[in-house]
């Protein structure tokens, strides 16, 4: 991993998001433009410093249901947001001219997180169904079996369990916690439940449990690499995501295309 200067990403605003850390804006949500090795970098560089910093990840979904609730894309302002998948490079391309530098998705950059730390780090698995997060932590240990790996609880615990677990992670501190609770579920609960009493970084996830322990099969690799993953998931599961590639895709273009016009809703986050 090419090492940078840690104080690019000391020279912090008030919201905890470093003043150079490049961002565009993709319907009114600030999405960081890094590499992955940028990224990576900046990621252990919060962890050293121990600033405590959400995480979640923009694709053209995310994208739609920031434009309907207003309240998400609020929610998402307090969050360092990273581009995932081919329909916000579209957007980019459009509204900028050029792509973003890499393609984070979490499916993809969160195992990468794991094999590029310097040191052994404490993470803490929550949401899925019951099960889930535990096969998808034996994975993620043959990925990387330095760090300590523990589940929260899964996706559907009440909200007494909610506190006690919560009391567990200020007591453990993990460096990451992960919350796979789908979107925008799991962005509302990072913003109303963690904060830097319980870990240092926080991602929401979505998928992430199921595809790793294997409950949901990704596309070969040649549909990956040819930005088609999500037309395999329209085939794997046609009932559920139908709605979101064969009308969201479209719907997310026409709203790309208005701020290209000069349209431009309300940004999610205050300038600084």
């Amino acid at each position: 991993m090419t090492q940078q200067p840690l104080d690019l990403w000391e020279r912090d605003n008030p919201h905890g998001r470093p003043l150079d850390l490049p961002m565009r804006d993709i319907l009114g949500i600030k999405v960081a433009d890094l590499s992955l090795d940028e990224a990576l970098q900046f990621v252990h560089g919060r962890l050293v410093l121990k600033l405590f910093t959400p995480f979640t990840f923009l694709n053209a979904h995310n994208a739609n249901i920031a434009q309907r609730d207003r309240n998400f894309a609020k929610a998402l302002g307090e969050f360092t947001v990273l581009p995932d998948g081919i329909g916000v490079d579209i957007a980019s391309k459009i509204i900028y001219g050029e792509k973003f530098k890499a393609n984070l998705n979490g499916t993809d950059f969160i195992p990468a997180l794991l094999r590029s730390s310097p040191h052994a780090l404490k993470i803490a698995l929550y949401g899925a169904k019951p099960g889930i997060a535990k096969k998808a932590a034996a994975t993620f240990a043959n990925i990387d079996d330095r760090h300590i790996y523990r589940i929260a609880g899964h996706g559907f615990i009440g909200q007494v369990k909610q506190v006690a677990m919560l009391e567990k992670l200020s007591k453990w501190k993990p460096d990451l916690v992960l919350v796979a609770k789908g979107v925008p579920s799991q962005e509302f609960w990072i913003q109303n439940n963690l904060t830097a009493e319980h870990c240092t970084l926080t991602f929401g996830v979505g998928a992430l449990f199921d595809f790793s322990a294997g409950h949901v099969s990704r596309a070969p690799n040649w549909m990956r690499t040819a930005r088609l993953e999500w037309l395999f998931r329209l085939v794997q599961e046609p009932g559920r995501m139908w709605r979101r590639y064969i009308l969201g895709n479209p719907l997310f273009l026409l709203h790309v295309l208005k701020q290209k016009m000069g349209w431009s809703p309300k940004s999610s986050r205050s300038h600084d």
